[in-house]
């Protein structure tokens, strides 16, 4: 998708969705069901947004999928019975209460926290970033951080990670992170879910997201057969994305959600 292409709407995919078996809905939190903020601390859920999404697990396999500690987005959340998944989906707890943590992530516990403690003093000595030391990565926030410092703080994570092989560098919006080089992202982890879905009958499956870190499941979502519903949530849907369809903003977010669920009562009732 070229940078200056208008992607359609994602209220166009409604009717596709809401038809046939029930659907998957995969949502990223922050950007998507939140908006960005100064501090992911103050990220906090909208108590009607909450409502829109545990409405639709009544009609839909739905799953939150984030770059967040798994307890941490488990808690913001606050829904019983959707799947719910931290650290990019390295951690992962299901819809049913059991977990499932990524193979081989925990053997790279040790270097995260040798590399935290490097990280984490270079960080000090540059006004307005903030280190976040998550179980499977080590994220450096640098919106606070003056622009003419940013290129310092993706640096320091660079020479950080060249001392440690085993981890690699992600990028997301205004923050860097430390994370296992281990060929699983969130794409990987859509692509099992959505798998798996259709393999017990379920119907079209849909991804929300913004980030730069959401285009591994967009790419996923989009490689299925029949592909899926790509949707980029906010600004960087007039950028270069794997997306097929947009939404303006986390306003937009919670309009279609409403949409679909009411698309989806209609359906079923």
């Amino acid at each position: 998708m070229s940078p200056d292409a208008l992607l359609p709407s994602a209220f166009e995919a409604i009717p596709a969705l809401a038809a046939g078996g029930r659907p998957a809905v995969f949502l990223d939190y922050d950007g998507t069901l939140t908006p960005i903020v100064a501090r992911p601390e103050l990220a906090v859920l909208d108590p009607a947004v909450r409502g829109i999404v545990r409405r639709l697990s009544e009609y839909a396999e739905v799953a939150v999928v984030s770059g967040r500690d798994l307890e941490d987005v488990r808690r913001l959340v606050d829904l019983d019975g959707i799947t719910v998944a931290g650290s990019h989906g390295f951690e992962v707890r299901r819809a049913d209460g059991t977990r499932v943590v990524h193979a081989g992530g925990e053997d790279l516990l040790p270097a995260l926290a040798s590399a935290g403690d490097a990280l984490e003093q270079g960080v000090r000595a540059i006004t307005g970033a903030r280190m976040e030391r998550k179980r499977f990565a080590l994220a450096v926030h640098y919106r606070e951080v003056a622009e003419e410092h940013h290129a310092e703080v993706i640096g320091l994570a660079a020479t950080v990670a060249r001392a440690y092989p085993e981890l690699r560098v992600g990028r997301g919006k205004m923050v860097v992170e430390l994370r296992p080089d281990a060929e699983w992202h969130k794409g990987r982890l859509v692509a099992a879910l959505a798998s798996e879905h259709r393999g017990s009958g379920g119907g079209a499956v849909a991804y929300l997201g913004d980030d730069v870190t959401d285009e591994d499941a967009f790419v996923a979502i989009e490689d299925l057969e029949p592909p899926g519903y790509a949707i980029i949530v906010g600004e960087r849907a007039s950028q270069a994305t794997a997306a097929r369809y947009a939404l303006p903003d986390v306003e937009g977010t919670a309009a279609w959600l409403t949409a679909l669920v009411d698309a989806l009562q209609v359906d079923r009732d």
